[in-house]
């Protein structure tokens, strides 16, 4: 079996080990650019010897921004400030994905950090778009349902983003559909009440969900892969169930998404979620063997000895490390020596390596 530092291989993307950094916004934009807490923070995680970066949630227009600090690609000016994060990133061996996304009813709030409320409009707030006028909360707005045009549109956006995500030069594109944003919105009964095209049955409440995965794929060359973050469940009865997971991951493998990240919840505030250690790898493991899909596993892995048994028990095929790789970027490194296994080190950090664990 594989091992958490055996190459893995996207399309034509070569990956020097099976970690990866998942999407963790930092809310440190200004008009959706990338500054320099973003060139520092994912440049010290390509050193550090992940594999693969996951950018943070960038928003394919103004108003899916899930608070006014996002970064975003709906405009060609946010191309070069990000471009310079993933060019760096790429020279440490680290290719990076960009997530596209919007948020949807659940914008325009307040920076991750802040008392988590949404914003006014006579401070900035935006009106909030959703499949259906059911608000995420008592505290939120109810959102304006979008009209066929309206949905449309969003398709077309995300395409427009994938096309400036490959001119800033990043390596794959991951659709985030996930967390209770909008296109999670759409997957969930219990936030999608439409009666059209795009509500009620399964493949209807999938339906944009493909149809933005077609026309990113369509939109992005394709030697390069594509990702789709999915919530497997959304702990709650009458919500999105692990197997329309499994059953949507058979049918976007047939539009040319690669690599599914298994995730859980987030349509509702008040979801029990029996967190813990690898807590949400069952559902990876199910998606990998039920709908033949490569998957990438996330949730409280911590350890090196729990993410290579991950690998090496055939449960996912990469491991995403969100806040134990926040606390140590140097993670990969200590990893490998722990593992037995070898690593890339920097030269310029070769002097502290330990013996026999830099990867030739």
């Amino acid at each position: 079996m594989a091992h958490l530092f055996e190459s893995f291989s996207l399309r034509s993307l070569a990956l020097r080990n099976r970690i990866g950094v998942p999407a963790m916004c930092q809310y440190s934009a200004r008009d959706g650019l990338a500054g320099d807490w973003h060139l520092v923070h994912y440049g010290a995680r390509a050193v550090g010897g992940a594999a693969l970066i996951i950018g943070e949630a960038t928003a394919v227009a103004p108003e899916g921004r899930i608070s006014p600090a996002d970064l975003g690609l709906w405009d060609d000016g946010q191309i070069e400030p990000l471009g310079r994060v993933a060019r760096f990133a790429q020279a440490q061996g680290c290719p990076m994905a960009a997530q596209l996304a919007h948020a949807g009813r659940k914008a325009s709030m307040r920076r991750g950090w802040e008392a988590q409320t949404p914003i006014p409009a006579d401070e900035g707030g935006w009106p909030l778009v959703a499949p259906s006028p059911i608000p995420y909360s008592e505290a939120h707005a109810t959102p304006r349902e979008l009209g066929i045009a309206d949905i449309r549109g969003i398709v077309d956006k995300f395409a427009a983003a994938a096309r400036r995500a490959y001119a800033a030069g990043f390596s794959a594109i991951e659709i985030h559909a996930a967390h209770g944003y909008l296109l999670h919105e759409f997957l969930s009964p219990l936030s999608n009440r439409r009666v059209d095209d795009y509500g009620g049955s399964f493949a209807r409440r999938a339906r944009l969900v493909v149809e933005v995965s077609a026309a990113v794929r369509a939109a992005w060359p394709e030697p390069l892969p594509l990702i789709v973050r999915l919530s497997a469940t959304d702990w709650v009865d009458g919500g999105w169930t692990p197997d329309e997971t499994i059953a949507l991951c058979r049918t976007l493998k047939t539009h040319g998404v690669d690599l599914i990240d298994v995730s859980t919840g987030g349509i509702v505030p008040d979801a029990r979620i029996p967190s813990g250690p690898g807590f949400q790898i069952e559902f990876a493991e199910r998606v990998r063997s039920e709908a033949g899909i490569p998957v990438a596993a996330v949730g409280l892995i911590t350890t090196p000895a729990q993410a290579d048994h991950v690998i090496r028990s055939g449960q996912a095929d990469m491991v995403l490390l969100g806040r134990e790789i926040l606390r140590n970027p140097y993670w990969p490194m200590t990893a490998a020596h722990e593992l037995g296994q070898t690593a890339a080190w920097p030269p310029q950090y070769l002097r502290a390596a330990p013996s026999g664990s830099v990867a030739r």
